[in-house]
């Protein structure tokens, strides 16, 4: 059995990495009309920890993305996948990029780490209190914010003001402590003495390094060559010259601001092979009749086969909602032509994968 979903994972792979299009049907995927378009305080903050399994462990803090080209298979996702759906993902904000591109009605974010849920929280808080995307880049990274710039400038001259901007440690303490009476004081969310350190250990480090912060730099004192920076994440495109990030525009920003406004992206705790994340987000849309349109799980497949609980993963997926057209999206490990460490974002249908385990 476990041989049989190795070989069917390693053909999935294959299939996306070669051919990104050509296997969405006519169901119509995306979010039925009973899902919600916001979510109360305290329903968001029971979901949040109801649906969430035991935190585990993970070699980095993984406090952005390291993945340079995962914007290139948005412009096939966007041909295959209908917008308006729900979306599930893993990590930190390379998910605003793809739930921008796709629309997104609403959204689950898995992560082993309740790191994650923090750096997720974090966010959270501070697309409510920005204005705009030059407050938010500022107070993302502890700076002060520059002057002469408008929802017009671009996202260049936005992180390149910011870099030169000034920064302190009191200006740090005060952004942390407006992030957590946000959550505490005005969402009333409880966050235990945990939280606050995992909040205050990411924030600082996103103070600390500024815009050139790497998905190394908490654990190598700085980052490492090769790695992009947030600064380059956000500055990168689809390949074709588009920039696609999550803060290319001001409507994009709006966009996600009134996502996390209304409470509909919802972080959790969770294992991908875990007993329950996915299984109470899966129930929760069939009570929506609601079903996944997109699943974005990076490399994470790489470390459950490497675990042996890949089938529990399976198992866990064989039970979303689901509909022809539910998409993966992947991240591939491979090389650069010099040789430097690179990931390479594919897409393939979820609904072969999902067939495959409920046969077994």
């Amino acid at each position: 059995m476990h041989a049989r979903r190795a070989v069917l994972f390693a053909g999935l792979l294959l299939a996306g990495y070669l051919c990104t299009v050509g296997f969405a049907s006519a169901a119509a995927t995306g979010a039925a009309d009973s899902l919600p378009t916001r979510i109360a305080d305290d329903d968001f903050w029971r979901m949040v920890t109801s649906f969430s399994e035991r935190a585990g462990t993970f070699p980095s803090d993984n406090l952005l993305s390291n993945e340079t080209t995962l914007q290139h298979v948005i412009p096939d996702l966007t041909r295959t996948v209908k917008p308006g759906g729900v979306y599930l993902g893993v990590g930190p904000e390379q998910n605003f990029t793809y739930m921008v591109a796709l629309r997104t009605r609403m959204a689950f974010i898995f992560d082993i780490r309740r790191g994650n849920l923090a750096l997720h929280l974090i966010y959270k808080a501070l697309f409510e209190m920005s204005e705009d995307r030059a407050e938010f880049v500022s107070r993302l990274f502890a700076r002060k914010r520059p002057e002469g710039l408008t929802a017009q400038a671009t996202i260049a001259e936005i992180f390149d003001a910011v870099a030169r901007a000034d920064s302190s440690e009191s200006l740090y303490v005060e952004n942390v402590r407006a992030v957590v009476n946000r959550l505490t004081k005005q969402h009333t969310f409880v966050l235990d003495a945990g939280d606050l350190l995992r909040l205050q250990h990411d924030y600082r480090a996103f103070h600390l390094y500024g815009p050139k912060i790497q998905y190394s730099s908490s654990r190598n004192e700085g980052g490492r060559d090769g790695e992009p920076t947030y600064s380059d994440l956000m500055m990168a495109t689809d390949g074709a010259g588009q920039l696609r990030g999550y803060l290319a525009s001001d409507e994009s920003f709006k966009f996600l601001k009134q996502l996390e406004t209304d409470n509909m992206i919802v972080p959790l705790v969770g294992n991908f092979a875990g007993p329950r994340a996915i299984r109470a987000v899966g129930q929760y849309l069939r009570e929506k009749t609601a079903t996944v349109s997109v699943f974005y799980v990076s490399n994470v497949e790489e470390y459950l086969q490497q675990d042996g609980v890949f089938p529990a993963f399976c198992a866990n997926v064989a039970s979303l909602p689901l509909d022809e057209a539910s998409t993966f999206i992947r991240s591939v490990r491979g090389r650069t032509t010099d040789g430097v460490f690179t990931l390479h974002s594919a897409l393939t249908p979820i609904a072969p994968m999902a067939r495959d385990c409920r046969a077994d």
